[in-house]
This record gives C-alpha cells, sequence and structure tokens, in this order.
C-alpha cells in the first residue's frame, strides 16, 4: 500500500502514534577515566561514566569522517549522549582537531548530557550541548 505524500514530508514506520519509535542502540561505551573517543562510538551514541574525573575528547574531524565516511554534506547531524553515574566525579568533553564545542562541556557528578554534532564546513564540525 502506497502511503499518501501530504507536504513533501515523510513518515517513519506504519504511523501509528501509539507505537514506539524503535531504533538499534548497541551497548554504551563505559568510561571509568579520560578517554579519547573513536568515530565508531560517537555512531553508537551512548556513552556511560563511573571513575575518575577527566576528559571525553573527541576524535579528529579527520578521524571522525574516516569512520563516518557518508557525513560528507554540511548540516550532516547526529546525536550522541553522555551518562554520569559517578556521584563524585565530573567529565568534561573536548576537542579534537577541527572541532568547536557550544554549550558547557563538563557533565556533572549524577547527571547526562545529550550532545548533538554538525558538520559546519569542510574538515569542521560543532558539538552543541542540547541538554
Amino acid at each position: 500500500m502506497a502511503l499518501p505524500n501530504g507536504a513533501g514530508g515523510y513518515q517513519i514506520g506504519a504511523g501509528n502514534a501509539s507505537e514506539a519509535q524503535l531504533l538499534v542502540q548497541g551497548a554504551p561505551t563505559a568510561l571509568t577515566a579520560g578517554a579519547t573517543a573513536t568515530a565508531a562510538q560517537l555512531a553508537n551514541g551512548l556513552f556511560t561514566f563511573n571513575g575518575t574525573a577527566g576528559n571525553l575528547q573527541l576524535p579528529t574531524v579527520a578521524d571522525l569522517e574516516a569512520g563516518i565516511p557518508n557525513a560528507t554534506k554540511v548540516n550532516a547531524a547526529f546525536d550522541f549522549f553522555i551518562v554520569n553515574t559517578d556521584a563524585a566525579d565530573a567529565i568534561t568533553l573536548t576537542t579534537g582537531t577541527g572541532w568547536t564545542i557550544v554549550g558547557a562541556a563538563a557533565v556533572a557528578l549524577s547527571t547526562s548530557a545529550h550532545w548533538r554534532a554538525r558538520k559546519t564546513g569542510d574538515g569542521a564540525w560543532t558539538a552543541y550541548r542540547i541538554s
């Protein structure tokens, strides 16, 4: 059965409002200290932290684009999340070459952060903290 095309948008799934939007989510990347994220870990989209305070450094844009080769258009974007379950230490998002961070980079103890990564130009990405 063909789906009707309204105003040029698209419909995900069967369009039943009472159904959950399902996706595939790999196991989170579990951190116990500072680390440099890989493109694959960012594509997975979920980090947990419980350990010694430190930094979660974004990979260089060159490494990100090599690991996610279909992210070629300006304004391509994806989300990732950091869940800090540690009751005593924060983890701070830091940049690799080619990145800019907008918003508070520290994920305080016992909180979480939602980030949107967006390609802003050739060799340039921005990570926006949404919450």
